[in-house]
């Protein structure tokens, strides 16, 4: 089920630190640096490493889209790089300079937050880059944190051992005392949620210095008080246990633990199913690929060590059958209008139609969306590929995408969620999604303030305009 296809050793010190994007690996290090590689062949991009922080790098995470990559440090900055670059987009900086264990980005990609060692979280706006608000939340070191599916939410773990729960506006919903002896290492939630009967249910993961991963069952039924229910304390490792994390489908849970072990669970039943020794040193880092069936750890030996899990195919070992459950799709170019492709998009895309061998070509010429969108036999010649039969394959693919993309119905997430209309005034409401103006504000006239999509209460009724997205409707219609 799982086998180590690739070890990387490119740090100078110990790795803190793993994150997968669609199409790339991340690692940070004590180094104070992060290194970042392709998927497709693990080759280290031209622009890596990153460097800029004046202390070790703590996490880091990709944006849903996987355009950011996000890093905090010791140093009491969050740094928001370019996936496709390397370049430095912007700096975040705690209040306080106080040294920034964690961070996590909501699904969203409309807050940030970050855990101090003060015992304070940060939580920026991301968009406009401003502080929303910094708050105690703890006496002891915020290490763990992240953010619910619905982005409504997020968990924090300290140092003394307890999990809180808090909404977008850092107001407590559920404080969970002791949860692991000597403190949380690490949390995470599952990216799939349960809405059934006006109750919305989480899977959250965390791991502590009690050598335990526990699998929680994170609830609200109505306006009732939000409740934290312990499903399953798994044992399967005999050291503090140092990270977790979900796999993509919500099936599988893993961990990394100083006994210098991985191990693989079912995350329903709660079974151990793999147990994997390859570090010579404690694992401080798990982390699982959202499309490819690949899982990274990383450890204080320095290194890094790929796995694929099952398939390959983002199929895992825990059965097909699966609970029905919501939750996004994550904004990939397969959703978007080719004009609205990155670089990156174009090179995804250039591996899913099997054509690897053009992926390099594309990436020195620095081809996107729209320069892909005005090719021709001529275009194409002038990129130097010589196989005739491959340039004409490209272009043949290049027109059937075309041809797909400019049908006359209307992508899905063009479309009001309410009146399932093409939008003309986009807006975000409080619970992350987007409807049109008219149709929200109506609904939110009505006696319930609930969300359309969740069935949970709407926390404010301030509604943001979605210019990004007014622009992508407005592209497409100008292309029919």
């Amino acid at each position: 089920m799982a086998s180590l296809i690739q070890t990387l050793r490119r740090h100078t010190d110990e790795v803190s630190c793993c994150a997968f994007s669609q199409s790339l690996l991340a690692t940070g290090s004590v180094d104070k640096t992060l290194r970042v590689y392709s998927t497709a062949d693990f080759t280290e991009l031209p622009f890596s490493p990153l460097s800029g922080h004046g202390y070790g790098v703590h996490r880091c995470c990709f944006s849903p889209c996987g355009g950011h990559l996000f890093s905090c440090s010791t140093d009491g900055s969050i740094r928001v790089w370019s996936s496709e670059t390397g370049e430095l987009l912007s700096m975040l900086e705690h209040p306080a300079r106080s040294p920034l264990r964690v961070c996590a980005l909501a699904p969203d990609s409309c807050l940030l937050v970050a855990g101090a060692s003060d015992g304070t979280v940060a939580l920026w706006d991301l968009p406009s880059k401003t502080l929303r608000r910094c708050a105690a939340v703890s006496e002891a070191s915020v290490v763990a944190c992240s953010f619910s599916p619905c982005c409504r939410a997020f968990v924090t773990g300290c140092t003394r051992g307890d999990l809180k729960l808090w909404d977008d506006g850092v107001g407590l919903l559920r404080a969970q005392k002791d949860v692991h002896d000597l403190g949380v290492a690490c949390c995470t939630f599952a990216p799939q949620f349960k809405v059934e009967d006006r109750c919305v249910e989480f899977r959250l993961a965390s791991c502590g210095q009690d050598s335990l991963l526990k699998i929680w069952i994170v609830s609200q039924r109505g306006a009732s008080a939000w409740t934290m229910t312990c499903l399953h304390t798994l044992t399967g490792q005999t050291a503090p246990v140092l990270s977790c994390a979900f796999s993509a489908d919500g099936e599988l849970v893993v961990s990394g633990s100083m006994d210098k072990s991985i191990t693989i669970y079912d995350a329903n039943l709660g079974t151990l199913l793999h147990t994997l020794k390859q570090h010579d040193r404690y694992v401080t880092a798990v982390a699982l690929s959202p499309a490819s069936g690949l899982m990274a750890t990383g450890s204080l030996d320095r290194s890094v060590n790929v796995w694929r899990i099952g398939d390959g195919c983002g199929e895992t070992a825990a059965g097909s059958e699966r609970a029905p459950c919501h939750g996004r799709k994550l904004p990939g170019h397969s959703r978007l209008l080719l004009a609205d492709w990155t670089e990156e998009d174009v090179r995804s895309w250039l591996r899913e139609e099997g054509l690897d061998e053009l992926v390099e070509i594309f990436r020195a010429n620095n081809i996107d969306g729209p320069e892909m969108n005005q090719m021709s036999k001529e275009t194409v010649a002038e990129l130097g590929i010589e196989s005739v039969g491959l340039r004409g394959r490209l272009l043949r693919k290049i027109e059937a995408l075309k041809a797909e993309q400019s049908g006359s119905e209307a992508p899905d997430e063009f479309l009001c969620p309410i009146t399932r209309e093409l939008m003309k005034d986009p807006v975000i409401a409080a619970d992350g999604y987007s409807y049109e103006r008219e149709s929200i504000e109506s609904w939110i006239r009505g006696k319930t303030k609930t969300s359309p999509m969740t069935n949970l209460p709407l926390q404010t009724t301030l509604l943001t305009p979605n210019r990004s997205l007014k622009m992508a409707i407005t592209r497409w219609k100008s292309s029919q």
